[in-house]
């Protein structure tokens, strides 16, 4: 396999998992009462589409076509699940939870990538920029639980 392919074969899956984000973050939103806990979800999902879009020029970058929608599948789909559920009861603690799983998530496969040290520099700076805010986010989750509880 090319190294550019390589490369945007990860890019592409971290496209799909921040889309998921996001739109579990879009989905997030109507859940929840509270007016910090509502704002936290509208900035994430506005982060996670940045993500995406930061993502998607470097792929096209390497000549390659970016992942365009979402994916479901194995982990993520229960994790996914475990969102839907706490949805359906509209526990805010519920919802930051399993917010907080799916970003710790998220945490393992950037440091995944970012270990392995393939990736080109500037590349890399961008996967660290977002697998910094990604520890930022379940840091603030976290705290969310605490006021919540």
């Amino acid at each position: 396999m090319k190294y550019e392919t390589e490369i945007t074969d990860k890019l592409n899956e971290l496209i799909e998992k921040n889309m998921n984000a996001k739109d579990g973050y879009e989905m997030a939103i109507d859940k929840v009462e509270n007016s910090e806990v509502k704002n936290f979800f509208k900035n994430r999902a506005r982060e996670r589409a940045r993500f995406v879009k930061d993502l998607r020029s470097e792929v096209w970058e390497k000549g390659e076509v970016p992942e365009n929608s979402g994916n479901i599948s194995g982990e993520l789909h229960r994790t996914w699940m475990s969102l839907k559920t706490a949805f359906s009861s509209n526990n805010e603690e519920a919802i930051l939870e399993e917010t907080i799983k799916g970003e710790k998530s998220s945490l393992e496969e950037y440091n995944e990538i970012l270990n392995e040290g393939t990736m080109p520099m500037p590349i890399t700076n961008i996967l660290r920029e977002q697998r910094n805010a990604i520890e930022a986010t379940v840091a603030k989750a976290k705290n969310f639980e605490v006021v919540l509880s």
